[in-house]
């Protein structure tokens, strides 16, 4: 017979153990609110930590380990387990994922991995970028950049491959809020609660990176969508599109670099405006 942490009662509290369906756990858990309910918790979703990992993980440098980033991610699911509101209309997996990502990429903007060289290309692409976006109206080609930079065709699209970590960390939690809303997310009542101000400010940042989003090129808005909203892997977008990996990350660069221009020329034009 399985044995369980406490007595099932009609009307009192919930049995459970490491092997119950989640709903179960999460039964217990909001009538007990004791430590044991949590960890199983935790050991219920620890699998969805190390695919987040693993997928960001991938567009991490060598020297910097995927696995120093379960740690941050434990941390996210922690949270989020805390925070839930099972009446907000999104799945605890919706919200776990949001907060999840979240601890890994404050993590890993704390730790400052990414070489000065790469800030100053990805800075480069973007600049470059915007300039000819203002020019011709509409996106440039990888021809019209590389001319631009006075790099060739390849040597664009190694800078594109390079900067790559830049892209994956300076957007990705305002994505996350384009795809899922922020209704939930903007009434957490923890410890790392925004204000208000700020929480009005993030809803207005993924208002527009949605802007944008809508005006970028079909296939890097389906490459976001796959990656961002789907979780999709790099690979397995390559193999969805019919390209290779490599072009997958350059076009995810791309795009990400599009959209923070576009943001920064809008602060920018806000700023004037009070001025």
């Amino acid at each position: 017979m399985t044995s369980c942490s406490v007595v099932a009662k009609p009307d009192g509290p919930i049995a459970r153990n490491a092997q119950s369906p989640p709903g179960v756990l999460w039964q217990a858990y909001h009538q007990n609110k004791d430590l044991d309910s949590e960890n199983m918790l935790v050991r219920q979703y620890t699998p969805l930590v190390r695919s987040i990992v693993a997928q960001l993980g991938m567009s991490l440098p060598n020297h910097v380990p995927a696995e120093d980033l379960f740690s941050p991610g434990l941390l996210g699911l922690l949270q989020a387990i805390r925070a839930f509101d099972n009446n907000a209309g999104a799945s605890f997996e919706t919200f776990a994922c949001y907060r999840i990502r979240g601890a890994i990429l404050d993590e890993l903007r704390k730790l400052d991995w990414v070489p000065r060289s790469v800030h100053d290309k990805s800075r480069k692409v973007q600049n470059a970028l915007s300039n000819l976006e203002q020019k011709f109206g509409h996106s440039p080609s990888d021809e019209q950049m590389a001319g631009t930079l006075g790099l060739s065709l390849a040597e664009y699209r190694r800078w594109l491959e390079e900067i790559r970590p830049v892209t994956y960390v300076c957007l990705d939690a305002p994505l996350q809020e384009v795809a899922e809303g922020t209704d939930q997310h903007g009434n957490i009542p923890d410890d790392s609660q925004q204000n208000p101000a700020e929480s009005t400010s993030r809803k207005d940042l993924a208002a527009l990176i949605a802007r944008r989003i809508r005006q970028l090129p079909q296939v890097q808005q389906k490459v976001l969508a796959l990656y961002y909203f789907e979780d999709l892997r790099l690979r397995e977008i390559a193999a969805a599109l019919g390209v290779t990996e490599s072009r997958i990350c350059q076009i995810h660069s791309q795009a990400i670099l599009a959209i923070r221009a576009f943001v920064e020329e809008q602060e920018r034009e806000l700023l004037q405006s009070l001025t």
